[in-house]
């Protein structure tokens, strides 16, 4: 039997973790349940061993670390993300994973925002920063994923140990799904019922310190896959403020033959070496980063290659 492991990472979910554990239990009796402690200050960690879950504790502070422990401590066909928060349905569990272990997808988003997320969360801050964060992660990686921020994924085992997990708190989730969809791997979604957090369970999250870092992370990833366009954005917006402070200049020039304006005329010469600095140095970070993109390849090739005569020396 495929295995199939329901990994999920906690801080101070006291209120809820019995609830979740039971849930998925239920909607999954062949899967691990592993909760991971991320230093909560409750009885969550007691609370999920007596729901008949695995704990795995972790005293460094962030979603990102705990989901790292979570990971590098668990093996699995199919491992199911998903928050202690009561927040996401174990109903749709089996589809997650179903997609992942019959289907051979990589990672299957728990897509809230196609569903009842807007009409539940009345947090009007957090669903504009989804839907700011959901076009610019397609614009950038030119593709319709709903949901970028969700917590609820199933992953292949493919997936997970060729994952470089960098991010450390609740930025992860910009991190996997930019990773996903620019690797090529097979990327699906499934509409979720998102609900409410119930009476005496309380969020973790800071709507503009989270927003922040999560915005972050998405500019960050895209300087770092997209390189050329990054910069040459940023490039063009500097060109455009060299000639507005340039084209006066000139203008007075033709008409007086005089410049008496040499500091703007020099900032302005400043700011467009700048930009083709900007740009050349795109065009620099473009190839060593199509190289290593070529080299990730390769290397999920060799895994690909080597997953596959494992297989067959076990079927022999």
């Amino acid at each position: 039997m495929k295995q199939i492991a329901v990994i999920i990472p906690c801080y101070n979910e006291a209120a809820t973790i019995a609830q979740v554990v039971r849930e998925f239990a239920a909607a999954l009796p062949e899967a691990q349940i592993i909760v991971g402690d991320n230093n909560s200050h409750d009885d969550t960690a007691s609370i999920a061993r007596e729901a008949g879950a695995l704990v795995i504790s972790e005293p460094r502070q962030g979603k990102g670390i705990m989901l790292r422990t979570l990971l590098n401590a668990t093996s699995a066909d199919c491992y199911l993300m998903v928050d202690g928060d009561a927040t996401y349905p174990a109903s749709s569990a089996r589809q997650l994973c179903d997609k992942v272990l019959n289907e051979g997808c990589d990672m299957v988003i728990g897509d809230r925002l196609s569903s009842t997320y807007f009409t539940v969360n009345q947090r009007r801050f957090h669903n504009t920063g989804n839907k700011v964060m959901r076009s610019l992660i397609n614009w950038m990686c030119h593709s319709d994923v709903q949901d970028i921020l969700t917590g609820y994924r199933a992953m292949s085992r493919r997936f997970v140990e060729n994952f470089p997990l960098k991010s450390q708190g609740f930025e992860i989730e910009t991190e996997m799904t930019v990773h996903a969809l620019e690797h090529s791997f097979k990327v699906d979604s499934v509409p979720v019922n998102y609900q409410d957090r119930p009476e005496g369970s309380f969020s973790k999250l800071s709507t503009f310190g989270d927003g922040y870092r999560a915005v972050k992370t998405a500019l960050t990833l895209f300087g770092e896959h997209r390189p050329l366009r990054f910069f040459s954005i940023i490039s063009a917006v500097l060109l455009l403020l060299a000639l507005l402070l340039v084209i006066p200049v000139f203008i007075e020039y033709f008409r007086t033959g005089l410049v008496p304006r040499f500091p703007t005329l020099i900032v302005s010469g400043f700011i467009a070496m700048l930009a083709m600095l900007l740009w050349v140095g795109g065009v620099i970070l473009e190839v060593i980063s199509r190289n290593n993109w070529k080299q990730y390849e390769l290397m999920l090739m060799h895994y690909d290659r080597s997953s596959s005569a494992r297989m067959g020396i076990k079927e022999g």
